[in-house]
């Protein structure tokens, strides 16, 4: 009899994690944001932004595909009188050394009121609406509250964020007034000194077209409001810069084009 026994493969279930794992501490990269099941949905179908796309207990929810984060539908926003919905999502990305990082994740909110408002552009496609620069123009100047909820799915310094907003805003002002540089002191100082971890939540929220609030927290959902911005100049140049020609999320742009088709068809 032969003394070699032969041996059957170990399950891949059974090999110690130890043998398994990768070890990231040479990675130049922060750590990826935590992994959540996709939302799938038929591209035949245009969904109301009303209507639900997934739930976790009652909650309802939206997931943004490229960074797996979730939005509820129904946000209430420090600062606004009312429950605000979900229009679309989004994501930022940023290219270091040919590699594109995606620095964080938006969802565009407004008052449900919004529907009675966009009459003039009933029965227009995703695409028309996407094209049409008045429409978003239009929404911006509506007297209506509107926010964006951005969640950070990577470390960054508040300097650095607020470069990388200030990089977007200020050439959008050809002569800034007093008030204007006041406005965006206000802005520089609210990021400025903190440590912006992933996960930290932040709303830019359009009261008015001169009045838009700022509310930060590393620690859940901003449950305060941290800064008033009073300019016109600045609030609708931050606008323009997400829903302008040249926006810095053309994901979330398209996402809330699709979302306000959706919402007048």
């Amino acid at each position: 009899m032969s003394s070699l026994v032969s041996l059957a493969p170990i399950p891949f279930y059974q090999i110690p994690k130890c043998l398994t794992s990768r070890s990231n501490s040479h990675s130049f990269l922060p750590k990826a944001p935590p992994k959540f099941l996709p939302y799938r949905c038929s591209p035949k179908r245009l969904l109301s932004p009303l209507t639900p796309r997934a739930s976790v207990g009652s909650v309802k929810y939206d997931v943004e595909p490229a960074t797996n984060v979730r939005f509820p539908k129904e946000l209430m926003v420090p600062g606004c009188s009312d429950s605000l919905v979900l229009l679309g999502t989004g994501y930022r990305e940023k290219v270091f050394a040919i590699i594109g990082v995606k620095v964080y994740a938006s969802g565009f909110y407004a008052k449900y009121s919004i529907k009675d408002v966009l009459e003039p552009w009933k029965g227009k496609s995703a695409n028309e609406v996407l094209a049409d620069s008045s429409l978003f123009s239009f929404i911006f100047n509506a007297p209506l509250e509107k926010s964006l909820k951005i969640m950070l799915v990577r470390d960054v310094d508040g300097k650095t964020f607020w470069n990388a907003l200030n990089d977007v805003v200020s050439p959008r002002i050809k002569e800034p007034t007093p008030g204007d540089e006041s406005a965006l002191s206000t802005f520089r100082n609210t990021f400025q000194g903190r440590d912006l971890k992933q996960g930290t939540l932040i709303l830019l929220t359009w009261i008015e077209p001169s009045k838009m609030l700022v509310s930060i927290s590393c620690d859940g959902f901003p449950t305060s409001v941290d800064a008033e911005i009073m300019s016109v100049n600045v609030t609708s140049s931050l606008f323009d810069a997400f829903f302008g020609e040249s926006p810095v999320s053309p994901t979330l742009k398209a996402s809330v084009a699709n979302g306000l088709a959706a919402v007048r068809n």
